[in-house]
């Protein structure tokens, strides 16, 4: 049981971790930008939105 927990744990860090990355490389890329298309604040949206959506389907199987 421990061993699933620690698994479960680690791919939960992962995945917040692949977040905070995908939101870094997009403030990064329209920081220095004072007008910002709607397109890629979706496309940013979406990608995070994709990296917790895996999130939620794997704590929840588990």
């Amino acid at each position: 049981m421990t061993d699933v927990q620690d698994e479960q744990a680690e791919r939960t860090g992962e995945s917040i971790q692949a977040a905070m990355r995908l939101i870094d490389r997009g403030l990064g890329d329209i920081s220095e930008r004072q007008l910002v298309s709607t397109s890629e604040v979706a496309d940013l949206l979406l990608d995070v939105r994709s990296v917790l959506t895996k999130l939620n389907a794997t704590i929840s199987t588990n």
